[in-house]
């Protein structure tokens, strides 16, 4: 089954700055992913996205939603049409006249599938968050304590482990800290402080 999208233009630029509403966003998220866990990792990645807009891009609230709506909705048709995945959430967002870089960073969350490379800063982050927020949730569910005293080496040693969270493709993970230019460990760390409060 090919996940390929064959093209690299997205929305219409015209639309630039449209986005949905909060109410709206989170209603179309309720609506597709039926699955409790994968709403959670939407989620989880949404708030990651808007704390890293926040704080490492230092971008304005209006701009922080826009990477927060990118990481809420960009599994968004996963759940009930895996088959069509990124297809289904692009054309979705292209018919209410998204903001095309949105549009474009959901495409490119997985290069590897969609064939879309990350380009824009927002592509990358969401790139880089993605799996590596999932994995490190993971590990959170298997620890009594969950978030709270997650260290950095714990993370580090479960993502040499190839048997945990074996969905999880570690090679993506490198590709995407490589192509965002950040560092493997203060992204482990970013994700461990922002993540426990939506888990």
């Amino acid at each position: 089954m090919s996940l390929l999208l064959n093209r690299t233009i997205f929305g219409d630029s015209k639309n630039a700055g449209n986005v949905m509403s909060r109410e709206d966003a989170y209603d179309l998220l309720a609506d597709w992913v039926k699955n409790e866990r994968l709403q959670l990792h939407m989620k989880q990645v949404a708030h990651l996205m808007k704390c890293w807009a926040a704080e490492k891009e230092q971008l304005p609230e209006a701009d922080q939603w826009r990477w927060e709506m990118a990481g809420l909705l960009h599994d968004a048709d996963w759940d009930q049409w895996p088959e069509q995945h990124c297809k289904k959430i692009i054309e979705e967002l292209e018919a209410r006249q998204t903001d095309p870089e949105i549009i474009r960073a959901i495409a490119s969350h997985g290069p590897n599938h969609f064939g879309v490379e990350p380009v824009t800063r927002m592509d990358q982050i969401l790139y880089a968050f993605d799996e590596l927020s999932g994995l490190i949730h993971a590990y959170s569910l298997m620890r009594p304590e969950g978030y709270a005293g997650m260290e950095l080496k714990g993370v580090k040693k479960r993502l040499k482990e190839k048997s945990f969270a074996a969905n999880v493709n570690r090679a993506e993970i490198m590709d995407a800290m490589n192509r965002a230019g950040v560092e493997l460990d203060s992204i482990i760390l970013f994700i461990i402080e922002k993540q426990q409060m939506c888990s």
